[in-house]
């Protein structure tokens, strides 16, 4: 199941799909992000992932624009919380090297107590260490 999410102008600006194939839930965020895209995208994947019973998200960052720091503090203290009481363990986030969304991935993969976050600068890295992590429990 795929749910696309539009920002005030129409725009896509977050593509959530819960992957029973894989059993994860991968998102896809794309251009400039709001402080309230990112709340309102967050917490609709975490719900998302509640619903599956999933422990695995796929966080693709690599199509966003700028840095999303304007939310850490929210995303770090509010929804990594909510996100673990949801199911989430295991938190791979990709994102583009050299980039603002990159910068501010390093900050979150710092701050995160909650489930284990790995950064990875391609899909491909992060979908096999998932699945790895599946493996392993």
């Amino acid at each position: 199941m795929t749910r696309d999410y539009k920002n005030v102008f129409g725009k896509v600006f977050l593509t959530v799909t819960v992957d029973d194939r894989n059993r994860w839930v991968h998102t896809d965020w794309f251009g400039y992000l709001t402080e309230d895209n990112i709340k309102s995208g967050a917490l609709a994947y975490t719900q998302a992932v509640k619903e599956s019973g999933y422990s695995c998200v796929l966080n693709d960052t690599s199509n966003v624009v700028g840095g999303w720091d304007h939310s850490l503090d929210w995303v770090v203290n509010e929804w990594s919380p909510r996100a673990a009481e949801s199911g989430v363990q295991y938190f791979a986030l990709i994102t583009t090297p050299e980039s603002f969304a990159e910068a501010t991935a390093s900050d979150f993969f710092s701050s995160i107590r909650a489930f284990e976050v790995r950064v990875f600068q391609n899909m491909v890295d992060a979908k096999a260490w998932l699945l790895q992590q599946q493996a392993s429990n």
